[in-house]
């Protein structure tokens, strides 16, 4: 070989050099893909819900402990009483329960292979029948408790758990279908009762027009909330193109009770209607003992105070009914054939005159409420 193919071969050799470098550094520098994140999405039932959030005037809310905010739930004698299961059956079931103004009827929770479901009974004579499990309430809910039924007989509330909850336990309604001696299917009363935390207990004092409902969202450990709002006929819910998307979501979380007071004048009646308490209603919520002559407490309007005396002579009557027909229940029940037929129309003919006496008590009540409060008004 000579000297100058030698001469080009070397030269060709390192013309190459830099090509490959320059190669080697493009490759290397290249920049690697970045991991794409994906955010969490939210629980589209969650984002509907919201959307649909109740319009609820809150009257007030308290943070008490959670083994005792039943004391604190004060409903009138007309709407039934409120207290655990073992309390009521002198045992140590653990559950919630809910007895009717007549105080022969009760619903309420017991543990079924340690899940609360939810029971009835009926008094019979001086005994309580046999406990029946709550038909028709079970589809999408695995765990109940925390009874109330409305004075309808009809209109049932509970805190249930399962696929149709959206976080724990949350508040259901359901009609009694009495044909079928069973429920309709549960429906989620949506925001803002129900989150993502607890929700239970739902009560309406019918009489007063006062509702309340228990949360343990934002609580610490051992403690809830009890939320005290204005009962609504109607749903209404907010309108997205009066209220910003940040608003719903805090009416939707309770972000602050004094945001629903609006102009006010329902809450300060609401109130009203909380603080006045006359014959029937003790400062304890209890009702007024059948020997009082005069109201429990001092009037502004001698229209209240009339409508209030003429209560307490409706209730007296009413306690002396329902003790003779407490009376001959307890006969009923142990009687034979012959003895029944004797008491049968007497017993009908009682429960009819106690149900005109409870709805006149319930007249009553009402209008020496509000009696006193429009005296208070003007």
């Amino acid at each position: 070989m000579n000297l100058r193919k030698i001469t080009i071969l070397l030269l060709a050799i390192l013309l190459s050099l830099p090509m490959a470098a320059q190669k080697r550094k493009r490759v290397k520098a290249k920049p690697k893909p970045v991991p794409v994140v994906e955010e969490p999405q939210e629980d589209p039932r969650i984002t509907n819900m919201r959307e649909m959030t109740q319009q609820i005037i809150f009257i007030d809310s308290i943070v008490v402990d959670k083994n005792q905010f039943l004391a604190s739930i004060r409903l009138s004698s007309e709407s039934g009483k409120l207290m655990t299961t073992g309390t009521f059956f002198h045992n140590q079931l653990q559950g919630m329960l809910y007895l009717n103004e007549m105080g022969n009827k009760v619903y309420f929770s017991q543990p079924v292979d340690t899940l609360q479901q939810l029971f009835t009974s009926d008094k019979l004579g001086n005994e309580w029948s046999r406990p029946q499990r709550l038909n028709g309430i079970s589809e999408g809910i695995s765990e109940a408790s925390y009874p109330f039924m409305l004075s309808d007989g009809v209109t049932f509330y509970f805190a249930g758990k399962g696929e149709e909850s959206i976080g724990g336990y949350d508040i259901f309604m359901t009609r009694y279908e009495s044909r079928s001696d069973s429920f309709l299917k549960p429906e989620n009363i949506g925001m803002p009762f129900n989150s993502e935390a607890n929700d239970y207990m739902y009560a309406i004092d019918e009489t007063n027009r006062i509702g309340y409902f228990v949360s343990d969202r934002r609580q610490p450990e051992g403690k809830v909330c009890i939320y005290i709002f204005i009962p609504s006929e109607t749903r209404k819910t907010y309108d997205n193109s009066s209220f910003a998307e940040e608003q719903i979501r805090h009416f939707a979380d309770i972000h602050s009770i004094a945001d629903t007071w609006g102009d006010g004048a329902e809450r300060k009646a609401a109130l009203e209607r909380m603080s006045t308490r006359y014959a029937a209603d003790g400062a304890s919520g209890q009702r007024a003992s059948a020997g009082e002559n005069t109201p429990a407490v001092v009037f502004h309007s001698q229209e209240a105070k009339s409508l209030a005396q003429r209560l307490l002579r409706v209730q007296k009557k009413l306690n002396t009914v329902n003790e003779r027909l407490e009376l001959l229940r307890q006969k009923y029940h142990k009687a034979n054939a012959s003895e029944r037929r004797q008491m049968k129309s007497e017993i009908l003919q009682l429960e009819d005159e106690s149900l005109q006496l409870t709805a006149t008590a319930k007249q009553l009540d009402k209008a020496a409420r509000n009696a006193e409060i429009n005296s208070k008004n003007h």
